[in-house]
């Protein structure tokens, strides 16, 4: 369903994001009111988190029919079921006869979306079953195929499930681009989920997601994480997608087992066996893959300066059933990281919230990755329309490694090798 945002001349003119638009040398981070105004957040739920793919779930959260999951997305919330011939629906979760909410979180259906109010029943395509007494006193202005449900667009790809409320903004393959081609030989879609947590942080989603997206802090934040994800051992893992990317070869060089405790997955190729794949998918998730499990980070925006984050954790089908004193060594491993994570992106919430100092300048070397996050969200908050996003280019068009002082990976991903 489109949804036409109100328009903001001050966030949404090209003028208010000229540090943005330069080029990554020249460029500094956003305004702190990005992170901590009000009025910025009420419009960046409707320009950014009511038009992108948002994640919004592991596509195992609803992979039966009858099962039906509520998210929120921006300020509006959806329900999202399978029909039995295995179709994803996506709906506002609002009834067609007075708006009462359909469901108030996730249920089991059987065949019926049921509103709790009048009893009107939907099929899980949508559309309009039963209406109880209502025809009492025929209405001949009535008909049933005009009254289903209100759909929304959602679609899964690997491990996750994404919604998006506006028509005009492109299929997900494309907002994703190369991003299924780099990560083809994991199998994503096959990977199960092993455990999954919710917590409160206190600071703005794009801290979160931006914290994920450098390793300038890493040697300092993560001094434990820094001895199998070195520094030196970062390469860049960006093509033609709404993502920002980077990757670690090798994963370990033995200093800790924390992420090897775990058997691989089947079938990798070279450079994925000993590689660990780092993505953020633009707006809100983000997708640490390594040889042999999955950890997920999925935000959801509650204020400027409150985000509900849910983790997962998967493991490859190949694995099979593994004991908890196997499966919890990687397990705590990531949730004592991010413990650090969630104290640093807090400390700089408070920061932009109690200092407001302008944005300085961003690392060319450490934060192309944040350089290109930025110009995603200026374009979405300075855009009419999504159709024409302009997908940001690969790494390899006008960045190349030896400009950002990356060095070369010396086992790249398939994709990266040259041709000829």
């Amino acid at each position: 369903m489109a949804h036409t945002p109100t328009p903001d001349t001050k966030w949404t003119s090209d003028a208010r994001w000229t540090g943005t638009r330069a080029p990554l040398a020249e460029s500094t981070g956003l305004d702190p009111a990005a992170y901590t105004d009000e009025a910025f957040f009420d419009l960046e739920q409707q320009r950014v988190f009511e038009r992108a793919w948002v994640c919004v779930g592991i596509a195992a959260d609803v992979a039966e029919p009858g099962r039906l999951i509520t998210r929120k997305v921006g300020n509006r919330s959806i329900i999202i079921t399978r029909e039995n011939n295995g179709t994803l629906r996506g709906f506002l979760n609002s009834c067609r006869h007075r708006g009462t909410e359909l469901a108030s979180g996730d249920c089991d259906i059987a065949n019926t979306i049921r509103c709790p109010y009048h009893r009107w029943g939907y099929g899980l395509d949508g559309q309009l079953m039963s209406t109880p007494l209502f025809d009492e006193v025929p209405r001949t202005d009535f008909d049933k195929a005009d009254h289903g449900l209100f759909p929304v667009r959602v679609d899964t790809w690997g491990v996750l499930l994404f919604a998006c409320l506006d028509d005009q903004t492109p299929p997900l393959l494309d907002w994703l681009g190369d991003l299924p081609e780099r990560m083809g030989g994991y199998d994503l879609e096959q990977w199960v989920k092993r455990d999954e947590g919710d917590l409160g942080i206190a600071a703005n989603w794009k801290l979160i997601t931006e914290n994920f997206q450098e390793y300038y802090h890493l040697s300092w934040v993560h001094p434990e994480l820094a001895k199998v994800s070195k520094v030196a051992d970062h390469y860049r893992y960006q093509g033609a997608g709404m993502y920002c990317g980077q990757t670690t070869t090798p994963v370990s060089r033995d200093d800790r087992e924390d992420w090897l405790a775990l058997p691989p997955a089947d079938g990798l190729d070279d450079s994925d066996q000993v590689s660990a794949r780092f993505a953020a998918i633009f707006p809100n998730v983000m997708l640490s893959v390594l040889p042999n499990h999955v950890w997920v980070m999925r935000l959801d925006p509650e204020a400027p300066g409150q985000t509900t984050e849910t983790w997962t954790l998967l493991l490859p089908p190949s694995t099979g059933e593994v004991g908890d004193h196997v499966a919890d060594v990687t397990l705590k491993f990531w949730l004592d990281v991010n413990t650090e994570d969630v104290d640093i992106v807090e400390r700089g919430q408070r920061g932009l919230t109690t200092g407001a100092v302008a944005a300085g300048p961003l690392s060319p070397r450490f934060e192309e990755p944040l350089h290109r996050f930025h110009n995603m969200l200026a374009d979405h908050f300075t855009l009419d329309s999504l159709a024409d996003i302009p997908v940001p280019a690969g790494d390899r068009v006008g960045n190349t490694e030896d400009e950002f002082g990356a060095g070369t990976n010396p086992i790249p991903a398939a994709i990266d090798r040259p041709t000829g």
